[in-house]
């Protein structure tokens, strides 16, 4: 989320929720007319829409903001699965370090990750390991 626009978009809620209120007196101060003037206090009717319009922008900016700073979580549970003997256990992964060696459970053969993995969660798991997960280097 860019915070320019952010700032931009805050500030047109702004002004659209509060344009009843200043608009007039704008009008006043720049020598306007009386049919301008009628036009500003035509829109009053129209404070409350304005008002819930600058609320709906605010509201969505403060969606988009807690989105964005929202702290990701990982999923710590990985089935795992033997390509040897097809045997499958659902494992809790290591947070704070990688796991090259998975002994199989069944037929006690040693899984090694395979290609560019960088663990055998990578490689043989349902779900891939946490740094992978947060986008993080891997160990």
């Amino acid at each position: 989320m860019n915070h320019k626009k952010s700032l931009i978009g805050s500030s047109i809620a702004f002004m659209i929720a509060t344009s009843c209120c200043w608009l007039p007196a704008l009008i006043v101060a720049i020598g306007g007319g009386s049919a301008l003037l009628g036009f500003s206090q035509g829109l009053e009717k129209f404070s409350g829409l304005f008002i819930l319009m600058g609320l709906m922008f605010l509201g969505y900016g403060l969606y988009q903001y807690k989105k964005k700073n929202a702290v990701p979580v990982a999923i710590l549970q990985s089935r795992i699965t033997c390509p040897e003997c097809g045997h499958a256990k659902l494992e809790t992964m290591p947070t704070d370090a990688c796991q090259y060696f998975y002994e199989c459970t069944n037929c006690k053969v040693v899984l090694k990750p395979t290609g560019n993995d960088c663990c055998v969660y990578c490689s043989y798991g349902t779900v891939a390991c946490p740094p992978i997960q947060l986008d993080q280097a891997c160990c």
